[in-house]
């Protein structure tokens, strides 16, 4: 992923798309992160039916980020795996304690592996794989 990429996943919300037994679902997701290795990581709080999805298709998974001011905006396709240990799990949790005031917390994290990058924003480059 490019500088641009990267930047708007670690300022903007991400959509996450997934799809099981022909049923899409979608959730906007404000626990993420970009890891140094490039994969991406999502904290779980609420994410039971994307987490069904994801085990009946494979791991498959879609994120959707954009800037609805300039309208910049990428498409990534790729694997997720579930973890419920480890430094990126133990660190959602924090985050998600401290945001809920313990009213809440993370189960886990999803490890998603990009595959594709797709540009989104409007113009000539729509459409285009990064």
């Amino acid at each position: 992923m490019n500088e641009s990429v990267q930047k708007l996943l670690k300022e903007s919300m991400w959509d996450l798309a997934t799809c099981a037994n022909g049923e899409p679902n979608v959730v906007p997701v404000a626990f993420k992160d970009v890891l140094p290795d490039g994969r991406l990581a999502v904290g779980d709080v609420f994410l039971e039916t994307t987490l069904k999805n994801l085990a009946a298709d494979n791991g498959k998974i879609a994120i959707s980020v954009y800037d609805a001011k300039s309208l910049e905006g990428y498409q990534i396709k790729g694997k997720a795996e579930y973890v419920t240990e480890g430094a990126v799990v133990e660190t959602f949790k924090k985050i998600v304690e401290q945001v809920f005031n313990g009213g809440a917390t993370a189960k886990g994290a999803l490890l998603i592996t990009p595959e594709k990058v797709i540009v989104t924003t409007p113009g000539a480059d729509n459409k285009k794989v990064l």
